[in-house]
């Protein structure tokens, strides 16, 4: 009797044991964001391993600055309280697998009050589900496909939309270039690329241009020769081509087309602004623009501000990534000054109401898909320097 019992009260522990295993987690990940001797936790997502390594490292390094200096300052007002702010940041490699469990872990382990990044577009887009069904705003510095904001209420972005920028470079090649006859060349297995060059299209058309060659590769990481649709692209005649695809790709393409004798200016989207795009393209970028989000060559004084503190800590100038990634930690900051609460839709709500924001790549004011509504500038390669050429408004 007693052996069965035992046997019986054995059952209802292991019963227990397995309803807490199940239901704490959960319960965890539903009360919003840890805070530990009055520390909020904050996340962050970008690429440190891979081809876009220099994004992610821009990306840590200026959430880190912007948090210090927020602990420098002895922390941040939160319903009247002080809370010092603690960076947590995962590598996604480039990778939507991995960053999906970098947002999950973020989330149900670190259960941060919010989450910085990601980059990469598709890597955004893996993530977001997870960040909108937790409850967790998510701010992508850098990821400029439409779709991203729209996978839920919780999702921000500190950056424009590719729409914006693929008819600006439209605009620039056809008015301020004056190039009737564009190609395209991009990487059809990355939403980034896909879209820049769907929206590229559409607008140089709609000017009265002619996109004579559209060609495509899958996955820039791994591709390393151009050759058949360079070839291709030659024989069509353009007189300006498009590499809406990431500064690695973009350098090897620029030194496999002057090497076949495709001497034609290129043109780009943000994807080009990295300091190796020079470094791995050499001259056969030179003369070359892009669009991008900031220069540092920008007289602002706020921009020059940013430069100089960057430059003065990491010992080298930031990037767009770099401007992007510290707007979207004033964003947060700000957010979480005006939050009823740290809840997750308290903080969702006040992100929203966000109006006339001095950010470094601009003044941030969001839209109905929390987009924020802002310019971009045209960048030149110059004597293997990038160069600030000139400033467009939204």
């Amino acid at each position: 009797m007693a052996r069965r019992v035992d046997k019986h009260l054995q059952q209802h522990l292991w019963y227990l044991v397995s309803v807490i295993l199940v239901f704490v987690p959960i319960m965890l990940s539903q009360t919003g964001c840890a805070q530990r001797e009055n520390t909020i936790k904050i996340g962050g997502v970008g690429p440190l391993t891979g081809g876009a390594a220099t994004y992610g490292a821009s990306t840590r390094n200026a959430c880190q600055m912007a948090i210090e200096e927020i602990n420098q300052q002895g922390g941040l007002d939160v319903s009247g309280k002080k809370y010092k702010l603690e960076l947590i940041f995962e590598d996604d490699e480039g990778r939507p697998e991995s960053a999906a469990n970098a947002y999950r872990k973020l989330i149900d382990q670190d259960r941060v009050c919010a989450i910085i990044g990601t980059v990469m577009s598709k890597c955004s887009l893996a993530g977001a589900p997870i960040a909108q069904e937790a409850h967790v705003p998510m701010i992508s510095n850098a990821s400029t496909n439409p779709q991203v904001t729209l996978i839920g209420d919780y999702i921000f972005r500190a950056c424009f939309i590719d729409p914006f920028q693929g008819r600006i470079m439209a605009n620039f090649a056809f008015s301020s270039l004056e190039k009737r006859k564009a190609a395209v060349l991009f990487d059809n297995g990355n939403d980034y690329n896909k879209g820049l060059a769907e929206f590229f299209k559409a607008r140089f058309e709609e000017l009265g241009g002619q996109i004579v060659a559209y060609e495509a590769f899958t996955d820039e990481d791994k591709t390393q020769d151009f050759s058949a649709q360079l070839t291709k692209i030659k024989a069509a005649g353009p007189d300006i081509l498009f590499l809406p695809n990431y500064y690695s790709s973009v350098a090897m393409i620029a030194k496999q087309a002057r090497a076949m004798g495709l001497d034609i200016p290129l043109i780009g989207g943000d994807g080009w602004d990295s300091p190796d795009l020079v470094t791995l393209g050499k001259e056969a970028v030179e003369g070359c623009f892009f669009s991008t989000h900031f220069s540092k060559d920008d007289p602002s004084p706020r921009v020059q501000k940013f430069v100089s503190a960057y430059t003065e800590k990491y010992k080298q100038p930031p990037d767009a990534l770099a401007a992007l990634a510290y707007d979207a930690c004033l964003i947060l900051f700000q957010g979480l000054r005006t939050a009823k609460s740290l809840k997750g839709e308290d903080l969702r709500d006040a992100l929203k109401n966000i109006r006339d924001l001095e950010a470094v790549s601009g003044q941030i004011t969001f839209d109905d898909q929390r987009n924020p509504v802002k310019g971009a500038v045209i960048v030149k390669i110059e004597n293997g320097r990038q160069v600030f050429y000139q400033r467009i408004n939204p």
